[in-house]
Formats: structure tokens, C-alpha cells, sequence
């Protein structure tokens, strides 16, 4: 039955999405980290992918007739494995678009900022969105109004 609870709603999708997004951040620090590294390649993996898989899980949980309760189906991208126990592994690729400099280090300091911002309010909104799925759930079990 907790199980049930736990994984009722929007609650496997939040933990997905911030899953994703806490990896992704520490993608995008390494990325920051080396930016002066000579022959550095940053590497990344596209949140539009990892939306639109989570959307087609989604989706194939509502089609099973599991609406209200039960984990989101596995899903597989090309940078994208989900491991056992909800884990997911990224294989990064190298985005292009950047600026190739004359130490052959393939970088763009505004846009890595950008994505740092962008992914870190996911995170933001996903957490608080789930923290509050999780107090509705408190306040039901300890059976206060």
C-alpha cells in the first residue's frame, strides 16, 4: 500500500524529471569546471529527448489502465538508459554549435550558463512539486485537516 501511495500521480514523473536534471547538473559543472582546458569537449545530453521519452512512459502508463498508481515504464534514448531501481544513466554527446577557439576547446560560457539556469529551476519546480505531492500525503496518513 505504500508503494501504491508512493508512486501515486505525478509522483514517479517528478522523480524522474529531478533524477535527470541533478545528473545533468553535475554534466554541465564539469563542462564549466574545464572550460580553460585546452582540447576540452563539452558534452551534454538533450532535455527535449529526455521529455519527450518520460511523455511516451507516461503515456504508456495511462494506456495500461495504471492512471493513479504505479512506476513509470522503462524508457531508453540514445543518451538516455534507464538502470534498475529508477536510476538513470546518461551517454552524453558532444553538442555543436560552439565556438572551436585556438586551443582547439570547443566552448560557449553564455550558453553553458544558460543551460546551468534552466536546468537548475527544473530541478526547482520539479522538487517543489513533488515536496507538496509528499505533504498532501503526510497530512492524509497522520489524519489532520
Amino acid at each position: 500500500m505504500i508503494t501504491d501511495l508512493a508512486n501515486a500521480g505525478a509522483s514517479p514523473v517528478l522523480e524522474q524529471m529531478m533524477r535527470f536534471t541533478a545528473q545533468r547538473q553535475r554534466l554541465l559543472g564539469h563542462n564549466v569546471a574545464n572550460i580553460d582546458t585546452p582540447e576540452f569537449v563539452p558534452l551534454d545530453v538533450s532535455p527535449r529527448s529526455f521529455q519527450v521519452a518520460l511523455r511516451q512512459a507516461v503515456e504508456s502508463r495511462r494506456a495500461s489502465g495504471r492512471t493513479e498508481a504505479g512506476e513509470v515504464a522503462s524508457f531508453t534514448t540514445r543518451e538516455i538508459e534507464r538502470a534498475g531501481k529508477g536510476d538513470l544513466r546518461l551517454r552524453p554527446g558532444s553538442p555543436s554549435g560552439n565556438v572551436l577557439y585556438h586551443d582547439r576547446n570547443n566552448r560557449d560560457f553564455e550558453g553553458m550558463m544558460q543551460d546551468l539556469a534552466e536546468n537548475g529551476m527544473a530541478f526547482r519546480v520539479a522538487s517543489d512539486l513533488l515536496r507538496r505531492e509528499m505533504d498532501v500525503l503526510r497530512v492524509a496518513i497522520s489524519q489532520r485537516v
